[in-house]
């Protein structure tokens, strides 16, 4: 009999437990180097991914050798550079088609963006950054052009903010902790951001980044409560600072997002997903009717 395992996703290899057998290295360095592209567009050189990764260039040579053998990378011989060739494209996408979440939140946010007249994006955690799963757009967004399988940070975006919110604080410390070591001098001012996060998704239901990634970006996040495969996922609205003012997403486009959240959870249940709530466990470890009651005692105080 096959005895089931709880397996813990790293982070970076570099984390493993040295004493852990099952683990391959050499795919993992492979795997490392197909991680560093950060779109389907991105064209990197030897050198660069070895800077990226760590990793020395002999071994970067080898491995970009074999994962162009593969189809996992494309190498243009003129250049010498390489990006994510058709087979890493057909993972990501075969593993995305199956995600129920992108079939139930289209339409909606498709709906909301152009009301918006900005973009309005589906994501999960990738590391220390969230992943795009889906986005839609505005004709009129005038935006940073991101695109499905595209990085944003985790700690400075709303959308990162707002997964962080919906953990709980034990599940939440372990990645500030990754957050601060990497940047030690940036990380009060990001504490600081991500601890106002967190109060607002619990006050209001969304949080904010005004300008706290790049200055001319505003942006709401959201968390959804219904777990999918790929964890726990967040939804915001992004655009230029002129088109998102602070009044607008206060006192429109946040509780508009919030409501979409919300019709996505209900449609995601129906469909065979668990919640937080379903379970009987809130994100901050408390059941649903104490998170209720602590909500209400909130609001009454």
């Amino acid at each position: 009999m096959t005895r089931n395992r709880t397996i813990e996703v790293l982070s970076d290899p570099c984390d493993r437990p040295s004493d852990d057998r099952q683990f391959v290295s050499a795919l993992a360095r492979g795997l490392r180097v197909l991680r560093v592209f950060a779109s389907a567009h991105e064209t990197l050189s030897n050198r660069a991914l070895a800077d990226r990764t760590a990793l020395s260039k002999p071994t970067i040579s080898r491995l970009t050798y074999t994962l162009s053998r593969l189809g996992y990378l494309s190498h243009d011989r003129e250049t010498g550079r390489y990006r994510l060739g058709p087979g890493a494209l057909s993972l990501g996408y075969a593993s995305l088609s199956n995600l129920d979440a992108r079939q139930a939140a289209r339409p909606l946010m498709e709906e909301l963006a152009k009301y918006a007249g900005a973009s309005v994006a589906l994501c999960a955690r990738d590391g220390l950054n969230m992943i795009y799963l889906e986005i839609r757009r505005s004709p009129d967004a005038v935006g940073l052009g991101l695109d499905i399988g595209d990085r944003v940070p985790l700690a400075v975006t709303s959308v990162g903010r707002a997964y962080l919110a919906a953990l709980s604080d034990a599940a939440r410390e372990p990645i500030l902790e990754e957050i601060r070591r990497s940047d030690p001098a940036a990380w009060p001012k990001v504490r600081r951001g991500i601890e106002s996060a967190v109060a607002s998704v619990r006050k209001h239901g969304y949080c904010v980044s005004i300008g706290d990634w790049l200055r001319e970006i505003h942006s709401t996040g959201v968390p959804l409560e219904t777990q999918t495969p790929y964890g726990t996922l967040a939804l915001n609205i992004g655009g230029l600072a002129s088109s998102l003012p602070v009044a607008k997403i206060e006192k429109d486009l946040g509780p508009r997002l919030v409501a979409l959240a919300h019709r996505v959870d209900e449609m995601l249940r129906t469909t065979g997903f668990t919640s937080a709530w379903d379970r009987g466990v809130a994100s901050n470890g408390a059941t649903p009717r104490k998170q209720k009651e602590k909500k209400h005692a909130r609001v009454q105080g």
